[in-house]
């Protein structure tokens, strides 16, 4: 059975390096997945460093589901064309999420995550107490793919906080 444990906002920051599909340029944007859960960046047109700022929220359930991402660039017509996927585990982040954190100072460091061969980071990424919630800076390395990263942050809301506001 699944449980509910809280909402995932993901800030989809901005691609960095991406890959060109057209002749000249890409027309990137977003899936972001989980679980049954699909959610999607705007367009941005003629851009492989493109700058979303966008923010998706998922609702993130017990057993916690790895966070899918794939860029696609925008065809007018023909099919989409891929840009290059990743796939991020949060089981660190939701464990941050479940530690009373309440009286310790702002911006500590809970733990910090190193990449390595089973992570797609570029390089290590704080989980820190920002302003009340947990919050994550993180750049990822796409797959299947000849260049490209993405720049994402994660933060975390509580829900039985936000109900009983």
């Amino acid at each position: 059975m699944e449980h509910l444990l809280g909402l995932l906002k993901v800030r989809v920051v901005k691609g960095v390096n991406l890959v060109y599909r057209d002749a000249t340029q890409s027309d990137p944007y977003v899936i972001v997945r989980m679980g049954g859960q699909k959610l999607k960046t705007s367009v941005k047109k003629n851009n492989v460093n493109p700058e979303w700022n966008e923010d998706l929220t998922l609702a993130v359930s017990d057993p916690i589901e790895p966070l899918k991402l794939q860029i696609f660039d925008k065809d007018t017509f023909s099919q989409d064309d891929k840009m290059g996927d990743t796939e991020i585990d949060l089981h660190l982040f939701v464990e941050a999420t479940k530690m009373n954190l309440s009286n310790i100072p702002n911006g500590t460091v809970i733990t910090t995550v190193k990449p390595n061969r089973h992570n797609c980071l570029v390089d290590e990424s704080a989980i820190v107490w920002k302003d009340g919630t947990i919050v994550q800076d993180i750049i990822v390395r796409l797959k299947n793919v000849e260049s490209g990263e993405l720049e994402l942050q994660f933060s975390w809301i509580n829900l039985s906080k936000a109900s009983g506001s």
